[in-house]
């Protein structure tokens, strides 16, 4: 891609699992992208509670992932949890997962989203054949072996092949001091890439400073994109009756939209929308709202996060794979191994690019009426959904920047 065409929207995202060796009720039937992303959004709730006033980008699918790989080698207790968690059908969901990633990873999809999986293991170390098998099967998973005894050489690679992966935008992933070169046996890598372009594209000269009321009660002077079109919007509640917009930015391909949730009130904190959050509460917003004419301002962001994933899964009931005496992977080596790390790192980057706005919709432009504003000047969560199935690929929270 030229210099000039600036990518408007990138989020990254990488996720490792080091293994080593020992010494909601819903209306109706979710889908597997929809219960992947249930347990990452519960994730997602269980961090920010201990950082309300942070900037948080997760991925939910990429939890998912890692869990779906480990799964094949899983037995026992260690299988039952993350079964329960991700609430999939005891018979292996594998059918549905390698449909879902086929999906989201359609030749359609390509310059949008890029999935890559990888398990790096100890050379001479042997995985069994059928966990291999179908981790390539269902996610296109690669396989590789390393020498973990030299932690330098190993981490260096592993970066190479994220850095790769994500088409530089995560550069590194580990640091050599997360292996352990006398016990660590396989790392198994998710990292998803995303690259969206606006249905109907920001124009640069449209973006000015103003303020934005940060969550700490600061206020800071930001780029501020703005844009007369029709959005989907509409307004929902919380349980408790607490109000708030959410307005649909779609991508360019409408599978893939930007979801913006904000509170009505200006001094409800963002804090208090986030727990009623799942996917039954985004299907529900689908029928909520409706196209409206509004000139809509919302601020050019980055936000980055790295999250150790274990006290969140172990806190929704995934614990055993955790520990060196309870976990049970009999199913991926015969040697006893449990999982020594589970790190996620993830990166958004929004800015005005996307394809031209069509010309139907500039025709509904040029009518005489004085649209409404709409102001995106205070903590809002964002979340990027693949609409058919809907996975949520990405979640954050943006609190100032």
């Amino acid at each position: 891609m030229d210099n000039n065409m600036r990518h408007l929207s990138l989020l990254c995202l990488y996720m490792l699992v080091t293994l080593c060796g020992q010494r909601g009720v819903l209306s109706q039937a979710p889908s597997y992208g929809e219960r992947g992303s249930d347990l990452g959004l519960q994730v997602f709730q269980q961090i920010v509670r201990s950082k309300p006033q942070d900037n948080v980008v997760l991925s939910p699918h990429g939890v998912a992932s890692i869990l779906g790989m480990l799964l094949p080698g899983a037995h026992g207790e260690t299988r039952r949890q993350v079964l329960t968690a991700l609430r999939y059908k005891k018979n292996g969901p594998y059918k549905m997962l390698k449909k879902l990633h086929k999906t989201l990873t359609a030749k359609s999809n390509q310059d949008i989203v890029t999935i890559a999986n990888a398990m790096f293991t100890q050379q001479g170390w042997p995985m069994k054949e059928a966990f291999i098998a179908t981790n390539k099967a269902n996610f296109q998973c690669e396989s590789r072996s390393l020498d973990f005894s030299n932690t330098n050489r190993a981490a260096d690679e592993i970066n190479a092949w994220v850095n790769n992966k994500t088409k530089g935008h995560i550069p590194s992933l580990i640091k050599a001091d997360m292996l352990d070169p006398a016990l660590t046996r396989l790392v198994a890598v998710n990292s998803i890439y995303f690259k969206g372009l606006w249905k109907s594209r920001f124009q640069p000269e449209n973006t000015k400073m103003r303020s934005f009321n940060g969550g700490n009660g600061n206020v800071y002077k930001v780029e501020m994109m703005s844009q007369l079109s029709v959005y989907n919007m509409g307004l929902a509640s919380t349980p408790q009756g607490l109000k708030y917009k959410v307005i649909e930015l779609p991508y360019h391909g409408n599978t893939v939209s930007m979801l913006i949730a904000l509170p009505s009130e200006e001094d409800t904190p963002l804090s208090h929308v986030i727990p009623h959050i799942s996917t039954a509460t985004v299907q529900s917003w689908t029928k909520l709202m409706h196209p409206r004419k509004v000139r809509l301002l919302i601020p050019k962001f980055k936000a980055e996060a790295e999250v150790d994933l274990e006290a969140s899964l172990s806190a929704l009931g995934i614990t055993d794979m955790f520990h060196q005496s309870r976990a049970d992977f009999r199913h991926l080596s015969a040697e006893p191994v449990y999982v020594s790390t589970a790190l996620q790192k993830a990166k958004i980057e929004v800015n005005e690019d996307g394809t031209k706005a069509a010309a139907a919709t500039t025709a509904i432009l040029q009518a005489r009426s004085s649209p409404p504003w709409v102001t995106v000047d205070r903590p809002f969560l964002f979340l990027v959904r693949h609409n058919p199935t809907g996975t949520i690929l990405f979640i954050g929270q943006f609190n100032q920047p």
